[in-house]
């Protein structure tokens, strides 16, 4: 499948490939895009299977995702790029170097779904089997600024008018498919690559107060990739992008620019 694809900079620019996580899209790394990155790279940010405005058509599987990433960079021209993944866009980013290396010139993996333990699969895809439906625009934008995240407003409404849609039934729903992301939360319980697949220089970034990188999966990295990895951890939730933007922003730029992370 090619997918939707958000570019920006100089299509003649070295490429930098942004994968976004379950519930997201593409447009997500718009700010990192054009705020750090466009100058000096060609960014292309697809929305995944099941997300977006790329087709919904199953399967789902992470498999499938990885192969729809390939055929669309190629349909793009791009043979071998640095990849950016957040969440299951950092396991896809994963699967990737691990099969095909030279693709992946380096990796950069925000808060990374490296793999999720049974149990919190299961009770998140159990979550996203209700119907998440919204009265009005401002409803998510306020449960979430509600909650423990420090996300600025700014970020939630430029969210809202990229990937809120009201439906027939007037209420608003964000532009992904629930049976997808369902799908997508068994994958994340699979067994990933060892981390020893990961041949290329790798940057790390974690959420430490969320958790989702657990403290054995970091030691895990470190032993077996050495002073070819590096580990940033930030504050703020799992959504690395929004609620430490700064912070994330400016390790992966200087993760980037620097020659001694050359592939």
């Amino acid at each position: 499948m090619l997918l939707q694809l958000h570019e920006w900079g100089d299509p003649h620019a070295p490429p930098v490939v942004c994968v976004h996580g379950v519930n997201a899209h593409g447009r997500r790394f718009r700010r990192l895009a054009e705020e750090r990155l466009a100058g000096r790279y060609r960014v292309l940010a697809p929305d995944l299977r099941g997300h977006g405005a790329s087709d919904w058509d199953p399967p789902w599987t992470i498999a499938t995702h990885v192969h729809d990433l390939l055929e669309t960079m190629d349909d793009a021209g791009v043979r071998s790029a640095d990849w950016v993944g957040h969440s299951f866009g950092g396991r896809l980013v994963l699967e990737l170097a691990a099969l095909h290396p030279d693709c992946v010139k380096r990796a950069v993996l925000l808060d990374p779904a490296i793999q999720l333990l049974p149990h919190v699969g299961f009770d998140l895809a159990e979550r996203e089997r209700a119907d998440r439906a919204y009265s009005s625009p401002d409803e998510p934008v306020q449960a979430r600024l509600d909650s423990d995240v420090r996300t600025p407003r700014e970020f939630l409404e430029e969210e809202n008018r990229e990937h809120l849609v009201q439906h027939a039934d007037g209420k608003f729903r964000f532009r992904y498919c629930q049976a997808a992301v369902v799908s997508m939360y068994g994958e994340l319980c699979t067994t990933p690559p060892a981390p020893e697949r990961l041949s290329m220089p790798t940057l790390l970034v974690h959420a430490g107060e969320f958790g989702l990188v657990r403290p054995d999966q970091l030691d895990a990295y470190e032993r077996a990739l050495g002073d070819g990895l590096r580990v940033v951890e930030v504050p703020g939730g799992h959504i690395v992008y929004w609620d430490a933007f700064e912070e994330t922003a400016d390790a992966v730029d200087a993760f980037l620019q620097d020659p001694r992370a050359e592939a």
